[in-house]
């Protein structure tokens, strides 16, 4: 399943992402990676996460970004929670184009048996009304 926490800059998006990355640390009997597109949530995050920053791996655009999440799945079977913050920002601002990805990232997500969060920032009228058809608000 795909789930998204969606709002203005300054609502509590990111502040909501890590309370949920540290709790699915607490719950989880495998391995929980966090998303973000710069090195900014170190302190914040438990230890135990695994943190990736997607400027590191030059992933810029929506079809780079579905590559990346597809590898990080397919490199390591005991993952039982992804969790990106700044979707836009590494993606791109182009909505129809983060339909499209949600759409490919839901295939993903029920081949792996995978759930997903990403924050996005924007107000969810913008958003394309078919998203959330496979993608659910948090």
């Amino acid at each position: 399943m795909i789930y998204l926490i969606i709002g203005n800059k300054g609502s509590g998006k990111t502040k909501r992402l890590i309370d949920l990355v540290n709790g699915a640390v607490e719950k989880s009997n495998g391995n929980v990676v966090c998303i973000e597109k710069e090195r900014l949530l170190t302190y914040n995050v438990n230890y135990r996460a695994r943190l990736v920053e997607t400027d590191h791996y030059k992933i810029s655009g929506y079809d780079a970004f579905y590559g990346f999440l597809s590898g990080i799945i397919a490199g390591d079977h005991d993952i039982t929670d992804v969790l990106v913050d700044a979707t836009l920002k590494i993606g791109g601002k182009d909505y129809e184009a983060l339909a499209c990805f949600l759409e490919k990232v839901a295939e993903l997500s029920k081949i792996a048996d995978q759930d997903f969060t990403f924050t996005i920032s924007c107000d969810e009228s913008d958003l394309p009304e078919r998203i959330f058809t496979f993608c659910e608000k948090i």
